[in-house]
C-alpha cells in the first residue's frame, strides 16, 4: 500500500514506523526539515520538506498513485485541505485527517465532511478518543488498559498480577476449567519488556499484565479473579480544563451523578469559561502543581486525580503530589514515550498515551482485510484486533483445534447474533462471526491474510 501522512510529528511518526515495518510505501510531509530529517536517517520512509495541502508537494510525494493520505498536522484546516486536494486533483481513494476543533464536528455540521463537499472518509477526534479512554479506565479501577469491541459487547483489559494474585502459578487451561461459566480469556502476557501470546499450559506469573479479551458483563468478575477488587472512584479531581478534562468532566456529570469533581484549570478565562458551562463541578483557577490549590481542592480526600493538561511534567509531578497529599489514586495523561517505561517508579498508577489511542484508529482504517476494530498495546508489540469472519476465509467451519494458526496469534471471544462466546478447541466459527484476537507485531499481517476478502490466502 503506498501512503502518504501529512505531519510528522509524534503521530505522524508513529504512524510511518509502523507502516513502514510493513513494507508499505510511505511518504512523510513536513515543514520542519529537522523532523523530516529525523524520519529519514531511522526510518525507511521518503520524507518532503514542505506544506502538506499544497499540490506541488502532494504530486513530489506521489499522491497520483497513492491509496491513502494520513494528514495528522498540528492544524485543522491544514489536515482538511490536504484531503480535499488528494481528492480533488489526484484522487486519492482513501482520506484520514486528525480534527481538534470541536466546532467542526457539532452534529448539525456534519454534511460538511460529505463527498459532496469536503470528502474526508475518517475524522479521527484526538480529544474524544483520548476522553472516552479517559472514562473508561476511571470506570475500571485496576485496570490498566481497557477497550471495547462488538458494538461494546467485548473488552480487552489489561490486568496486573500483583503478589496476592489468586491466579499465577496455575496453567491457563485450568482456570477454564475452575470457572467454566466466566467468559475470559487470556490472550497475552506482558513479562520483563516481552510480550508473550500464551498456550493453554501457560501459567501467569507475579509482575505479568495479563492482556484478557471477555464478555463486557464479566469484566468485574474477572478483575476480582485477578484480586483487583477496588471500588470505582466518587470523589475525582481533574488537573486541565482542556478539551480533554471538560470532556470528561462533562461524561462524568451525565453518567455518573453521584460523583463529585473538581476541576483544577490554570487559565482564568478558561476556567471561567467551563465553570459556565458545568452543572456540578467544581472549578478552581490555578496550578495543580500549587499544593495550597490541591488543598484546596479537597485532594487528602478524593479518590482518584486525573491529570490531563498539555504538560506531561505537570501531570506527572501533579500525580505524585496528589498521592503524596493522601488521594488513594491517580491518572495522568502522558504523551512522550520518554517517560513511559517510567511511571511505575514515578509513582504513576495508570496513563493514557493520546498517541497510541491515535495511532489505533488509524490502523483500523490502514489494516487489509474485514478488520473492524485495532487496539495497538505495548508501543505497538501486538494488536488487539476485531475482524469479521467472511465466507472466503479459511478458518470458517473448522473447529479451532485443527487449525493451524500462526504462532502469536490467540482468539479470545466470538461474537455471533448478539451474543459474546468463549472459544475453545470444539468451536467453530460461522460465517459473519465476529473475531476479537491479539495478535503479535510479526503476526498481524497473518490476520489481514485469514480475513481478506479474497481466496490468496498466505
Amino acid at each position: 500500500m503506498k501512503v502518504i501522512i501529512c505531519g510528522a510529528g509524534r503521530v505522524g511518526y508513529g504512524i510511518a514506523e509502523r507502516l513502514s515495518t510493513e513494507d508499505n510505501d510511505v511518504s512523510v510531509i513536513d515543514t520542519s526539515p529537522s523532523l523530516i530529517h529525523a524520519i529519514r536517517e531511522s526510518l525507511d520512509v521518503r520524507g518532503y520538506v514542505g506544506h502538506g495541502a499544497h499540490p506541488d508537494i502532494l504530486a513530489q510525494a506521489g499522491a497520483d498513485q497513492a491509496d491513502m493520505i494520513i494528514a495528522v498536522t498540528l492544524y485543522d484546516e491544514v489536515n482538511m485541505v490536504a484531503c480535499q486536494v488528494a481528492h480533488s486533483l489526484f484522487n486519492v481513494p482513501t482520506k484520514i485527517a486528525r480534527i481538534r476543533a470541536q466546532s467542526y464536528l457539532h452534529t448539525h455540521y456534519s454534511d460538511l465532511f460529505s463527498r459532496e463537499h469536503m470528502p474526508i472518509d475518517v475524522i479521527i477526534s484526538p480529544e474524544i478518543e483520548v476522553g472516552q479512554m479517559v472514562l473508561r479506565r476511571i470506570a475500571l479501577p485496576g485496570a490498566n488498559d481497557a477497550v471495547r469491541f462488538s458494538e461494546d459487547s467485548v473488552a480487552m483489559v489489561a490486568i496486573e498480577c500483583l503478589e496476592d494474585c489468586p491466579v499465577v502459578n496455575t496453567p491457563l487451561e485450568q482456570l477454564s476449567d475452575l470457572f467454566p461459566d466466566l467468559t475470559a480469556t487470556v490472550c497475552g502476557i506482558w513479562r520483563n519488556g516481552n510480550l508473550i501470546v500464551p498456550h493453554s499450559s501457560d501459567q501467569l506469573m507475579t509482575g505479568d499484565l495479563a492482556y484478557v479479551i471477555c464478555d463486557r458483563n464479566h469484566v468485574r468478575r474477572t478483575l476480582g479473579l485477578f484480586g483487583h477488587e477496588e471500588p470505582e472512584a466518587t470523589r475525582i479531581v481533574i488537573s486541565g480544563g482542556g478539551n480533554i478534562g471538560f470532556f470528561v468532566a462533562r461524561m462524568i456529570e451525565e453518567r455518573q451523578p453521584k460523583t463529585k469533581i473538581k476541576i483544577i484549570e490554570y487559565n482564568r478565562d478558561r476556567a471561567v469559561s467551563i465553570a459556565d458551562s458545568l452543572k456540578r463541578t467544581v472549578v478552581l483557577n490555578g496550578s495543580s502543581l500549587d499544593k495550597q490549590i490541591l488543598v484546596e481542592a479537597d485532594i487528602q480526600d478524593a479518590d482518584l486525580m486525573v491529570a490531563l493538561t498539555n504538560d506531561d511534567q505537570v501531570n506527572i509531578l501533579s500525580s505524585v503530589m496528589a498521592k503524596r497529599l493522601g488521594c488513594k489514586s491517580n491518572l495522568a495523561l502522558i504523551n512522550s514515550p520518554t517517560f513511559l517505561d517510567f511511571t511505575k517508579s514515578l509513582g504513576i498508577d495508570a496513563h493514557v498515551n493520546p498517541r497510541t489511542v491515535t495511532i489505533s484508529r488509524i490502523l483500523q482504517h490502514v489494516r487489509r482485510g474485514r478488520i473492524l476494530a485495532v487496539h495497538s498495546v505495548q508501543q505497538g508489540s501486538a494488536e488487539v484486533i476485531e475482524a469479521q469472519a467472511l465466507e472466503t476465509s479459511p478458518i470458517v467451519g473448522k473447529m479451532l483445534r485443527d487449525l493451524d494458526l500462526p504462532h502469536g496469534i490467540r482468539i479470545g471471544a466470538l461474537y455471533r447474533d448478539g451474543k459474546v462466546l468463549r472459544p475453545d478447541g470444539d468451536s467453530k466459527i460461522k460465517t459473519n462471526d465476529r473475531v476479537v484476537l491479539l495478535a503479535s507485531a510479526d503476526s498481524v499481517r497473518h490476520v489481514e491474510q485469514l480475513f481478506r476478502v479474497s481466496l490468496e490466502f498466505f
